[in-house]
């Protein structure tokens, strides 16, 4: 028996062993910490942590909490870690909490984090740029902490499905604009810091939440604080230009906003029983009230019947252009959840990877999709525009000011020529660099100052991380500047195509980073923005490259505006190679021209051509007609590549690449895919290529600063 009893035990270490082997982490979970790993610089302070081939769950990695295979907890709070978290943290889907506060990470906030976190800290840590739109769809996070970093420009409206939330911290950092709607929909908030920023507007929004503590010092708040906030346990309002007298009174028949009472259920109705029933003092009675409401219900359905009548003899082309009148704004996380679930993708990887939109979102049908200045839009005499009253958080630059930093607008300080004006380079005195875009006159020939100020204050709302920032602009006698973000790596068109003895040819790495990088900013703009934005000028020459060579994409929502047809970017005429086969044909933009144009840049990131060439045989002059019929031919695909590369690229991610080439270049706009798809499809083939061990030139990475491991 004893013997018996040895070989079981025997039997069962082996199998212990063998399970050890294999791994008991899930694979998903162990790739992406071994990316992140690699992206923290292979820090020695996380003992146990690999690159490659570890069992994070098995071989008990620091900080690292598991529920069987699956990784749940990542705890790194106060490590000194540098680099950046990587990019397949989207794969953690049973992660719930994320703590990788006060280190040294910088740069932007990773775009697709675990989507099932509950809580998220990632305080102190230098980040800059905007919050991600991923964060909108964390329908499951009770606490959020981004304090203590460089956060800047404004709140997008990112906060309205996140009902759990219970703390949101985004204190000390230099976020600026009014407060988003969305925070009215945290049900369960009971802690808000927002101190030390610099936000403008009011503090209305937050009025009937069930708050316990609220620090909203330091900011350029104005207004009056409400009523309801003032008997919170913790408020800390100081450092803002409040308005001191009694606060106005609520429009006619609109009851003041009542705050919650926590102490009692909310069925329960003896407070309002003794306002309401003593003695029949003054005062409407319950049937004066149903009077009121019926008269009001009865006047608004005939008037809403008499509007409907009126609208049904309308035209319904005409009122599918109405539609895009409006100015354009992110999405509602709502909206973006009824959109989401209009389609349903035959990927079993689809939870790996959440986007801002999501992949599964389709674009609406393609003639909805006509651009803002259609020629019948502007025949229309009974339309009268709303004129836009959104405040613009941009800000405004005098010409004198703008003169001096860019030497009266001298030949040295211009830095490239657009469709609409030409930009410079301009240094302030406080040694900030920014980029202004001096618009030609004959650009806006019948437009005033008001409507340029409509066209900042719509530009003004796009923030993403791969959009180029509008920081300013100038609007005095008669002239018309936008002020961005400057980027000293200039374009991507530079970079591919002219010769500079001091820049380096980008790697198969960063050129994969790049093509992600614009496909999430054209995904940004046709599935986030509401109504969508048709880029329509999108080519190399608007992709910027900042310091590590991330794209940021320029002239975005600016064409769609511009109604002189000689100024929107059309290159029908100039052979330039980057318009659909339909827009040479009808001359309208649609999202799906857009997407055929990404196509074309792929291209050019692939074979370092032009996509139109004179010089070259007339057979090659076009790279698309040159180039589709050897996409999926591998022979003919290895000759295509770009001769700088040096055959430094992993065959399998080639042909990835080209796949999705091919699917945007398709002359038929019905059959290219929405540019979430493409999202997804990029970023399935940065997860599949092991980039760091395929190839030569990625072993010499290490001294090659241009080929980054973090690409995302």
């Amino acid at each position: 028996m004893a013997v018996w009893v040895v070989v079981v035990v025997v039997v069962c270490i082996l199998q212990w062993s063998a399970v050890s082997v294999n791994g008991a982490t899930d694979q998903a979970d162990a790739a992406a910490l071994g990316v992140m790993y690699s992206s923290l610089n292979s820090p020695s302070q996380l003992t146990g942590w690999s690159s490659s081939g570890g069992d994070p769950c098995g071989q008990s990695w620091k900080g690292i909490t598991c529920s069987g295979p699956a990784v749940t907890e990542i705890k790194l709070s106060g490590l000194q870690l540098s680099g950046s978290m990587g990019y397949q943290l989207q794969t953690l889907t049973s992660l719930t909490n994320l703590d990788i506060s006060n280190n040294n990470l910088g740069n932007q906030i990773p775009y697709g984090l675990p989507p099932n976190l509950q809580r998220l800290n990632l305080a102190g840590n230098g980040f800059n740029g905007a919050i991600p739109y991923s964060i909108s769809l964390m329908t499951t996070l009770k606490y959020l902490n981004i304090s203590h970093n460089q956060l800047q420009g404004q709140l997008g409206d990112i906060f309205g499905q996140l009902s759990a939330l219970t703390t949101l911290d985004l204190s000390f950092n230099s976020l600026t604009g009014n407060l988003p709607q969305g925070f009215s929909s945290l049900s369960s908030v009971t802690s808000i810091y927002l101190q030390s920023n610099q936000f403008t507007g009011t503090i209305d929004v937050l009025a009937n939440l069930p708050l316990d503590n609220l620090n909203v010092a330091n900011n350029q708040f104005s207004g009056w604080i409400p009523g309801q906030l003032k008997s919170i346990n913790n408020l800390k309002t100081d450092g803002n230009s409040w308005s001191s007298g009694p606060a106005p009174p609520p429009p006619p028949f609109t009851p003041p906003p009542r705050r919650a009472n926590r102490n009692h259920k909310s069925g329960d109705n003896n407070g309002q029983s003794e306002a309401n029933g003593g003695g029949g003092k003054s005062g409407i009675g319950g049937g004066g009230v149903a009077g009121i409401v019926i008269s009001i219900l009865v006047v608004g359905a005939v008037v809403a019947f008499f509007l409907m009548k009126r609208r049904s003899k309308k035209k319904s082309s005409d009122i599918e252009k109405l539609d895009h009148d409006r100015p354009f704004t992110p999405l509602a996380s709502n909206e973006v959840k009824e959109m989401k679930s209009m389609h349903t993708s035959s990927e079993t990887t689809t939870k790996t990877f959440e986007t801002s939109a999501s992949k599964s979102l389709r674009p609406p049908p393609i003639e909805r999709l006509k651009s803002f200045d259609e020629e019948e839009f502007s025949n229309k005499p009974v339309v009268v525009k709303k004129p836009n009253t959104a405040p613009i958080s941009s800000t405004i630059y005098s010409i004198a000011d703008l003169q001096m930093a860019t030497a009266s607008f001298s030949i040295e300080n211009l830095i490239g020529e657009g469709s609409i004006g030409r930009v410079y380079r301009a240094q302030f005195d406080d040694g900030k660099v920014l980029a202004v875009k001096k618009i030609d006159s004959s650009a806006l020939p019948n437009q005033s100052s008001g409507d340029f100020l409509e066209v900042v204050s719509n530009i003004s709302r796009l923030h993403h991380p791969n959009v180029t920032e509008l920081v300013g602009y100038c609007s005095e006698y008669g002239q018309h500047l936008l002020v961005y973000e400057f980027h000293k790596n200039g374009s991507l068109h530079d970079f591919l195509h002219l010769e500079d003895e001091y820049s380096k040819p980008l790697t198969w790495n960063t050129r994969v980073k790049i093509a992600l990088g614009t496909a999430r900013a054209l995904e940004y703009l046709h599935e986030v923005c509401s109504p969508s934005v048709v880029h329509k000028n999108f080519k190399s020459a608007n992709i910027l490259l900042d310091v590590e060579l991330n794209p940021h994409l320029s002239d975005c929502g600016l064409a769609s505006f511009v109604q002189n047809a000689d100024h929107q970017g059309l290159d029908i005429n100039t052979g330039s190679g980057y318009s659909a086969p339909e827009v040479a044909m009808s001359g309208q933009y649609t999202l799906k021209s857009d997407v055929y144009s990404f196509g074309v840049v792929m291209l050019e990131l692939l074979t370092g051509r032009k996509p139109f060439d004179s010089t070259r045989s007339r057979s090659e002059q076009s790279l698309v007609r040159w180039a589709t019929p050897q996409l999926h031919d591998i022979d003919a695909l290895d000759k295509m590549v770009d001769p700088a590369l040096k055959g430094l690229y992993p065959a399998k991610s080639l042909s990835r690449f080209a796949d999705v080439v091919a699917l945007c270049v398709q002359p038929e706009p019905e059959f290219r895919p929405p540019m979430s798809e493409v999202v997804q499809a990029l970023v399935r083939l940065v997860q599949r290529a092991n980039m760091s061990k395929r190839t030569v030139g990625d072993e010499r990475r290490s001294d090659d600063p241009d080929a980054q491991d973090d690409m995302f």
